[in-house]
């Protein structure tokens, strides 16, 4: 799909499979279907071959294709984790309860150029995988907003700030340390930010307010980021119940679990998005006497930012999806890690949350896919993403029927969360633009981001001796898999 003018189809013709919202019953099947685009959004659906195009009008030809909605990408952090590509998949701290992440942060520092090319490679993996929107947290860096619009995806800018920061005294003690000005001055940045971001003229970029962590933000900052969002309408995000350390300091802080305390305050509600939610008081690894917390998730509405890889990378799950499901929260789906693939991260939550609960029913495809459309549309205040409906937005995605993992295509959406994922996805489409076709993000240039992250990783694993409390080398604290001989 080479031409300028087949860059804005408005008629995609003869899709094999569909899947349409229909709205009590959700997402479901059709077969033979044409759909109709006008001005960015969906302007009909109708049986294969029934409707016509105008003698100007490019048409998509989608027989032997599976048509879906854009996927939402619902918590992501695409300026830092490319760089921890064959660095962070097996580093786990035992003293840590086996998480690692106050470790790696503490000391392995990205530069500029570093975040920029990571960004732009992850945005290109997101598309790949079929993701149309990302909620993209990030600490702000020069050229972040260019990459945004390069790419073509509908993009939530979340620039971070705190006034705590991580570090570490030893193997098994975190320690916080404070900059109240640097929080406000970061909050006041965001401010800027999520201004010029939202005055995009292509109206895909919008803002939101991000206070980083529960514990590395202050009460009053949380309050006045928390108001700030209501006042704008924007949404709300942070993280809680992250860490098993994350909980212990929190406790001890207020007596109370991070969930509660975040409850107390006033900042859950259904514009709040919270990234994890793992380490509840009911959860086995932390052995808390109540068993509120997910009671008070549900009762606020807010969502839950479910990202399975990395915890399973370190041993840890939810306990578990469909118990949160149950109780009425909002689960959405997120990638927190590189790779970028909302695909594998369905399968990863399907698989984690039969494990945990030690049920077969706990987790399938359908399930999974409400979570990385709806429930991330839900979390964003938007009724117009994540399914194909008319009078939604014309963020679709079209899977290839013919690639040998999704033969046989009896039941596509099965095959391609257990089988294909991002290698049968074919093209993405954002607002009706074709902005990645072929596996390819057509606004982004991959290879030259990817020589100079490979630039950046390798100073940022020589400079860890600069920022790591006893001094170690990148390569001492992430050794290689193999010995090197």
């Amino acid at each position: 799909m080479t031409p300028e003018s087949s860059r804005r189809p408005a008629l995609i013709r003869n899709a094999s499979w569909a899947i349409v919202w229909d709205g009590g019953r959700g997402h479901v099947y059709r077969t033979d279907v044409d759909v109709r685009l006008k001005d960015g959004q969906i302007a009909a659906l109708a049986p294969g071959g029934s409707l016509t195009a105008g003698p100007n009008d490019s048409v998509l030809e989608a027989r032997g294709l599976m048509l879906m909605p854009g996927l939402v990408d619902i918590h992501s952090h695409p300026s830092t984790e490319p760089s921890f590509r064959g660095v962070r998949e097996d580093h786990g701290v035992p003293e840590q309860y086996m998480t690692g992440l106050h470790e790696r942060s503490q000391a392995f520092r990205l530069d500029a150029a570093g975040r920029k090319a990571a960004t732009t490679m992850a945005y290109a993996e997101m598309l790949a995988s079929g993701v149309t929107t990302v909620a993209d947290l990030s600490a702000p860096f020069e050229g972040w907003t260019d990459v945004m619009r390069a790419s073509g995806l509908r993009v939530y800018a979340a620039p971070g700030y705190a006034p705590g920061r991580w570090g570490m005294s030893s193997q098994a003690v975190v320690t916080w340390t404070w900059d109240e000005a640097a929080g406000r001055k970061g909050f006041e940045q965001a401010k800027r930010i999520l201004g010029e971001v939202e005055a995009d003229p292509a109206g895909r970029l919008r803002g939101v307010v991000y206070p980083m962590q529960i514990d590395t933000v202050t009460e009053e900052l949380f309050r006045e980021s928390f108001a700030y969002a209501e006042a704008t309408g924007r949404p709300f995000m942070s993280h809680l119940a992250q860490t098993v350390m994350e909980v212990r300091e929190m406790i001890r802080r207020h007596g109370v679990t991070p969930v509660r305390w975040a409850a107390s305050i006033g900042i859950l509600s259904p514009r709040t998005t919270m990234g994890h939610c793992i380490f509840l008081d009911q959860h086995p690894q932390i052995g808390w006497h109540t068993r509120a917390d997910l009671e008070l998730l549900a009762e606020t509405a807010m969502t839950v930012a479910h990202c399975p890889s990395p915890f399973a990378r370190y041993g840890a799950a939810l306990d578990h999806f469909a118990a949160y499901r149950a109780a009425g929260v909002n689960v959405a789906l997120g990638t927190d890690v590189a790779p970028h693939n909302l695909i594998e991260e369905m399968r990863t939550a399907i698989l984690a949350g039969r494990i945990v609960s030690r049920d077969i029913r706990a987790a399938d495809p359908a399930a999974l896919l409400h979570a990385a459309t709806i429930a991330g549309s839900r979390a964003l205040g938007r009724d117009d993403l994540g399914r194909i409906a008319v009078g939604a937005r014309a963020d679709l995605v079209l899977v290839d029927l013919s690639h040998p993992l999704m033969q046989p295509a009896r039941d596509p959406l099965r095959s391609l969360v257990y089988h294909a994922a991002d290698r049968a996805v074919r093209t993405v489409l954002v607002d009706g633009e074709v902005v990645c076709d072929g596996g390819k993000a057509l606004g982004l240039d991959v290879a030259s981001a990817a020589a100079t992250l490979a630039e950046s990783q390798a100073r940022m694993i020589r400079d860890c001796t600069l920022h790591d409390y006893r001094k170690r080398h990148g390569d001492d604290i992430a050794p290689l898999s193999l010995p090197r001989v």
